[in-house]
This record gives C-alpha cells, sequence and structure tokens, in this order.
C-alpha cells in the first residue's frame, strides 16, 4: 500500500510534489473539513489561542484516515484473527479445469486496518478487470475526501505503470471536464457527490458498463452526510453483473447496515472484535489539585523513572498547549499535536518522535488509536477522557494506555485526577476489572522503584 512520510529534506521534496499533484487538479481546499492552519509557540513561549481552545478535540474520521495511510511506509503486522463468511457455505467444492470457472470475481465485504493491503488488493482487482482497448470508464472507486481519493489513485498509477494504455481519472470536485467531453479513462476514482454529478447530470460515465464498483474508506463515508444515500443511489445504477468492493477499518452497526444494504450478497471478511488488553501495563493515579499541582507530579515522575518515550494525553486544546509550554521551558524535548494541525503536519510530527527527535509528544483524542511507536514506555493522562455527559469514556482510556504496553512490552501508565475526578477514575477500574495503584509524587523512594 503507498504511504508517504513527511520530514526532513526527503520529506519535503515529497510534500511538495504531492501538494503540487493537488494544485494541479485545481480544487479549491487544502485541508480537510474541520482541519486549520497550525498553531505553534511563539518567541516569548506563549502559544496563540482560538476561541475553542476549551473544546474537547474531536477526532476527524477523513482525517484519521488519510494520517494512517501517510505514517504507514510498510505492511503493518497484524495478530488479529479473521472471520471469512463465505455467501454459500454448504456449497461444496468442485474441481475446475480454468481460473474463469473458478468465479473469483465475487462480491466482497471486507475490514481492513490501513497499512494491510486493502488498497493494494482492490487496486488489483480493477487493474485485472480492465480492458486498455476500451476507451469508456469500467472500473470506479468511491472515496469520502479528495485526499483519500488521490492517495487511492496514486497506489493505481504506481501498481498499474507496466499495464499499458490504462489510465485513471478522478471525479473531484474541482477538476473540471468541459461538456461535451468523452471520458476515455478506464478507472474513476472521486467522491460521491462529483461521481454522482458526472453519471446522472452530465452523463459522462455510463455505469452500466462498470465491471468493478469498489467504495473505499466506509466507516468514514457513513460519518459525512449524504454520502451514504450518494453512493446508494450510484449502486443500484450499476450491472447485475458488477463486481462490487466494499473495505471498511471499523464495523461498528451502523457500517454493518450500510455495508449489507449496498453489497448483494457478497463474502465477508473481517475481523474479530479488537482484544486489547490491560495485563501488561500497570496503572497509577497521582491525586491534583489543579494542573500545576499535576505538572509538579508529573516533573517528580519524570525525573524519577528511566523514560524512554512518554505520550501525555489532554483533553483540551488549551491544556495540551499550556502543558508543551511548560515543558519547553522546562528544558523538554516536546512536540505538541492536536487537531488544528493538518494531516501532512501531525505525520510530520509523529514521524519526528518516532525518530526519537523528541522524548515526550503531548496530544489529544487525535493520537488516541493507530499510532504506534515501539519506544514509548509510559503514558500519562493529565485529563481523564470522559464524554458528553461528563462519564468516562472507557473506549479512549483503553487505546490511551494502550499506546504503551505494545508489541508484549510491559508499559506505564499515570493518571493525574483532581479529587472530584476520582470516582470517574474508580468506574474505570471497575469496568475493566484491574488495578490501578495510588502513587505519592512526593515520595520520590517509591517512585524510583517502579520498574517496567
Amino acid at each position: 500500500m503507498a504511504s508517504l512520510l513527511w520530514g526532513g529534506d526527503a520529506g519535503a521534496a515529497e510534500s511538495e510534489r504531492l501538494n503540487s499533484h493537488f494544485s494541479n487538479l485545481v480544487h479549491p481546499r487544502k485541508n480537510l473539513r474541520g482541519i486549520r492552519s497550525t498553531t505553534v509557540p511563539n518567541i516569548d513561549g506563549s502559544l496563540n489561542t482560538e476561541e475553542d481552545d476549551d473544546e474537547d478535540d474531536v477526532v476527524d474520521l477523513a482525517a484519521n484516515s488519510l494520517l494512517n495511510k501517510l505514517i504507514r511506509q510498510s505492511l503493518v503486522e497484524s495478530s488479529h484473527r479473521v472471520e471469512v463468511l463465505q455467501k454459500d457455505p454448504s456449497s461444496p467444492l468442485y474441481s475446475v479445469k480454468t481460473f474463469e470457472e473458478l468465479r473469483l470475481p465475487q462480491n466482497l465485504i471486507a475490514q481492513s486496518q490501513s497499512g494491510t493491503g486493502k488498497t493494494a488488493a482492490f487496486v488489483l482487482a480493477m487493474l485485472s478487470r480492465v480492458n486498455a482497448l476500451e476507451l469508456f470508464p469500467q472500473c470506479l472507486c468511491l472515496a469520502p475526501t479528495y485526499e483519500l481519493a488521490l492517495q487511492t489513485g496514486r497506489v493505481v498509477e504506481r501498481m498499474g505503470k507496466f499495464c499499458v494504455d490504462v489510465e485513471v481519472m478522478y471525479a473531484i470536485r474541482g477538476n473540471r471536464i468541459p461538456r461535451g467531453t468523452d471520458v476515455t479513462k478506464q478507472i474513476v476514482i472521486g467522491t460521491p457527490g462529483t461521481v454522482l454529478d458526472w453519471c446522472f447530470k452530465r452523463k459522462l460515465i455510463d455505469l452500466t458498463k462498470i465491471r468493478v464498483f469498489v467504495l473505499d474508506e466506509a466507516d468514514v463515508m457513513i460519518d459525512t452526510q449524504g454520502f451514504s444515500d450518494q453512493s446508494i443511489r450510484i449502486q443500484r445504477a450499476l450491472p447485475s453483473e458488477c463486481q462490487m468492493l466494499l473495505f471498511s477499518a471499523t464495523f461498528e452497526d451502523s457500517v454493518w447496515q450500510f455495508a449489507e444494504r449496498i453489497i448483494p450478497d457478497p463474502n465477508v471478511i473481517k475481523l474479530r472484535k479488537e482484544e486489547l488488553t490491560l495485563n501488561n501495563i500497570r496503572q497509577y493515579y497521582v491525586l491534583c489539585e489543579n494542573r500545576k499541582d499535576k505538572y509538579q507530579a508529573l516533573c517528580n515522575i519524570y525525573g524519577g523513572i528511566t523514560i524512554g518515550q512518554a505520550i501525555i494525553f489532554c483533553q483540551t486544546r488549551r491544556n495540551a498547549k499550556w502543558l508543551t509550554v511548560e515543558m519547553m521551558q522546562d528544558g523538554h524535548q516536546v512536540s505538541l499535536l492536536s487537531g488544528e494541525l493538518t494531516v501532512e503536519q501531525r505525520a510530520s510530527i509523529i514521524q519526528r518522535f518516532r525518530d526519537g527527535k523528541e522524548k515526550v509528544l503531548i496530544t489529544t483524542n487525535v493520537c488516541a488509536r493507530g499510532i504506534d511507536v515501539k519506544q514509548v514506555t509510559i503514558v500519562v493522562n493529565f485529563d481523564l477522557p470522559v464524554n458528553q455527559s461528563e462519564e468516562p469514556d472507557y473506549e479512549t482510556y483503553l487505546h490511551r494506555i494502550g499506546r504503551t504496553g505494545r508489541f508484549g512490552k510491559k508499559g506505564l501508565a499515570f493518571n493525574m485526577i483532581e479529587v472530584d475526578k476520582l470516582p470517574l477514575l474508580m468506574k474505570i477500574q471497575d469496568h475493566f476489572n484491574s488495578s490501578i495503584k495510588q502513587l505519592d509524587p512526593e515520595d520520590m523512594d517509591e517512585i524510583e522503584k517502579i520498574e517496567y
């Protein structure tokens, strides 16, 4: 699967090249929905603030999906067990003499995380079904954002460079096709709204000639208003013999219902429910009065334990920025990751952290899952994760502290808790049936006894 790394001279060159690729498509938007320009420390160490600094940093699914594509340069080894649900489990197997008799092009619903090869899988399916001599769209791939569409297109271009005369067309807003123009490219990749316009209003694509239909990032798709209905309208106009493939990183009930509605009579490949465990992570909590008290406790822990690298989670951007400035002023190598950064900026920060150029990554929930750094030995919840009802967000807690203890290693998690938030922590302890031990931040002997 294609991926990009941003950082250093090579990263800058690749960033410039991809930005050029974007600009050639005359697309007016430069950032994903909900992502704004970065905020960096001023000369005096202060940080620019925004009106929404006190709000929780909401994860944008499309941005998170693109981020994972950018930071994963190779296939990810997965320990997940796979369930394969054939559309006709009772059908007997029998000997065949040709590949055609196997009827391999069947409809498929598949769950696959970024970095596991799903893009390569459906790109190969499209390339294998294309007839280069026929100059009209034969394969159609829908993606939820133009950035994700371009990422998929780059994989098609790289994998198909030896497929002579097979070309890709991008059906995205801003890529204007003059009226009366015939689309002669065999593979079309685009977003639902623009593809719908090209098919039904402008008559640029004849859906009855499509042989492979791919719906990528389905979980992101249904999170975007209108995309579900637009995708279904496109699918209903496809011929019955068209092979239909749907991919999603997650399979919540809403995704599953959408998948079954849009992909008829499918085979299913999905991951069994993720089994994250806290068994190899020792958890502690420190009672604090305010954020300055939290910071002092953090300094004591940081000074008493040998730390490889650490991730510190804050609930709001304001706290994350404040903590970043405090640690920088104390001479720590710190980087800040929050939702206001562009995806490319986030990818660059994560890569620098992976490379060990900063020892501490301060972040909001935008980094709660999916970012694996082997050197991370400590996770700190500077703020407990809570939902809109001010109840514990158990899933986010699990994924936060799961950033340590990866790859079978032991890890440490520290929770900085105001006294009035202690009941929330006890709920978390009961929910996971795990032990969270109180730690006295002033007892350096006790801190120094903590081992991995």
